[in-house]
């Protein structure tokens, strides 16, 4: 039921290693510009993803609608606190272990692979979506524990938690299965917040990211509503 979510997790664990040994070798100055150019890849994925065929009104208002509940939650806030609590536990000195650890939970949880590959993991015992997916983000964990340190490997755990939730929730949620405009809702939505993450990391603008998550869950929903309604 959750062995794609297994292998995800294992896939960003070896990347993240593979990148900390990796970064070791690159001075402060190489990172920061790394950081900026991962940034703005990172920007065009979530422009690429949000001119997915959808409408984008619906987008709108789920995202305002997501971040006003995100805020409520305050689901940002308690992700550093998590960062924070995990950073001392293994007394790392890293003074981007908080912003690896959220910046690369966001990332790996936003999208259509991360919700769609749980789903048809826990509804068909079928991880083929979350193995690609394991693919990609172990790729992208390199780059990102070679530049934003140790926080990265936890992150894992985010993936871990998030995507089995979303397994055993599965069978109240396959009508995202249904139709491809879910998957575009879900891809546009996620691309918006891709975006904000990539501003943030070449540091044009700070986004509270994680708050605007419950939005990828609103706007598929808010389709869902309008087709049966009309």
């Amino acid at each position: 039921m959750i062995t794609g979510t297994v292998v995800n997790s294992a896939a960003i664990i070896a990347g993240s290693v593979a990148g900390l040994a990796f970064g070791k070798r690159l001075g402060e100055s190489v990172k920061d510009s790394v950081v900026k150019v991962v940034g703005l890849a990172v920007a065009v994925l979530g422009i690429k993803m949000a001119f997915e065929d959808h409408d984008f009104f619906p987008v709108i208002v789920s995202l305002v609608i997501g971040t006003v509940i995100g805020e409520l939650l305050n689901i940002e806030g308690r992700l550093e606190q998590l960062g924070e609590t995990l950073r001392k536990a293994i007394k790392s000195k890293s003074e981007n272990f908080v912003n690896g650890f959220v910046t690369a939970s966001v990332i790996y949880c936003v999208g259509s692979f991360a919700i769609l590959g749980s789903i048809k993991d826990g509804l068909m015992n079928d991880p083929s979506l979350l193995y690609v997916k394991s693919l990609l983000d172990g790729i992208i964990s390199v780059i990102l524990a070679s530049t934003l340190g140790i926080g990265v490997i936890f992150s894992a755990a985010s993936v871990f938690i998030y995507q089995g939730i979303l397994s055993l929730l599965a069978f109240n949620l396959r009508f995202l299965l249904s139709e491809p405009m879910y998957v575009s809702a879900i891809s546009v939505t996620g691309g918006v917040i891709i975006l904000s993450i990539g501003i943030g990391l070449s540091g044009i603008a700070r986004f509270r990211t994680a708050n605007m998550l419950p939005a990828i869950f609103i706007t598929p929903v808010y389709d869902y509503l309008t087709l049966i309604l009309s």
